[in-house]
């Protein structure tokens, strides 16, 4: 196994990380498979786990930390916060409140004294960046977290939380958590660079676009409308169609599978440190884990880049984050009263 370092952290990582979130209800509900699976995983020389609070609420977490009895030492393990955990407001979020609380919840389930990484889960626009790094700098002076990182946030926002800790003396994030797949290719235009320039590892989510690369979903086949109307619409997008069903022959030319093919694209771009994989059965991991030795040539590359031109993205993962920005109207519109207000007066020509 090629280990990486995961930025300046000198925290060694293998390529592939071991990402829990079908471990549960919300995936494979058996807790003795999933042990299973992680088991096989860590056997195979991954040394890299990634879960989140939120996963099955919170069993996910349960689940590694069972997997991780007497292994605790030999793997790096990540966890995230932010989503909510409860019908309390105060139950989520980027807060020194919050963290501080669910930091020991997660360690509790997990069954460990200390996190290798803890993220944020998403950014938080009701909290000052400084008191979320100010709350995670305490966790790593009191030792239950070795280093902290972010999950989806825009370059700006990676650049003002750097900033952020130099003015102000606290922690600096050490990682980011982008998504990142030969169909969503837009953080090559600005995340992965401003990563580099701060020494941030990248682990990056959804190599496989949400399963639109392991080449069951075609064009003009039936697609699963459950799955569909269920958070999964990026699969009946045609333009991602399209670009899959151009993708298939550039994998059988170079006598891979998609599936390979797409992971492998994924740890070649010298900013990525770590793709997360989320088998739900041992056949996913065991497919994914057949190609962990393919690297891509240049030709092969090549002909990705005209399929998918570099930091472009094809249509959007459903899951993925959406600035304030874009999610809220009243932020990209001027109120109605002072629209009309501007509006030019309406010319009118005089009758003959």
């Amino acid at each position: 196994m090629d280990y990486r370092t995961l930025g300046r952290t000198g925290i060694r990582v293998s390529p592939y990380c071991l990402g829990a979130m079908m471990f549960g209800a919300q995936g494979n509900p058996d807790h003795d498979e999933s042990i299973r699976i992680i088991h096989k995983a860590l056997d195979t020389g991954i040394n890299f786990i990634d879960t989140a609070d939120f996963y099955s609420g919170g069993e996910s977490e349960e689940i590694a930390g069972k997997a991780l009895a007497g292994r605790r030492d030999n793997v790096v393990l990540a966890t995230k916060a932010y989503l909510p955990m409860g019908e309390d407001p105060n139950q989520q979020g980027n807060s020194r409140r919050w963290l501080l609380t669910e930091v020991e919840n997660s360690l509790r389930r997990l069954q460990t004294d200390f996190l290798d990484l803890y993220q944020v889960h998403r950014p938080d626009p009701l909290v000052d960046v400084e008191e979320t790094l100010s709350a995670l700098s305490d966790l790593v002076h009191s030792g239950k977290v070795r280093a902290i990182g972010a999950s989806s946030f825009p370059a700006s926002e990676i650049v003002e939380a750097q900033w952020v800790a130099e003015r102000r003396g606290l922690q600096r994030f050490r990682s980011e958590q982008p998504p990142y797949s030969i169909l969503n290719r837009g953080i090559e235009r600005e995340v992965l660079p401003v990563c580099q320039r701060y020494g941030m590892g990248t682990l990056v989510w959804s190599p496989l676009a949400q399963g639109m690369l392991t080449g069951r979903y075609r064009k003009g086949q039936h697609t699963d409308s459950k799955r569909a109307s269920a958070g999964f619409a990026h699969l009946t997008d045609e333009r991602r169609l399209d670009a899959v069903e151009a993708l298939i022959p550039v994998a059988e030319d170079a006598g891979m599978s998609l599936t390979h093919m797409a992971m492998a694209f994924a740890i070649a771009h010298p900013g990525v440190t770590s793709a997360i994989v989320g088998p739900r059965t041992m056949e996913h991991l065991d497919d994914t884990l057949a190609g962990l030795e393919i690297s891509l040539d240049d030709e092969v590359l090549d002909r990705i880049d005209a399929i998918v031109a570099p930091g472009t993205d094809i249509g959007a993962l459903d899951m993925a984050y959406a600035p304030p920005a874009l999610q809220q109207p009243s932020l990209r519109r001027r109120p109605a009263d002072e629209r009309a207000a501007s509006a030019p007066a309406t010319l009118t020509t005089a009758s003959s």
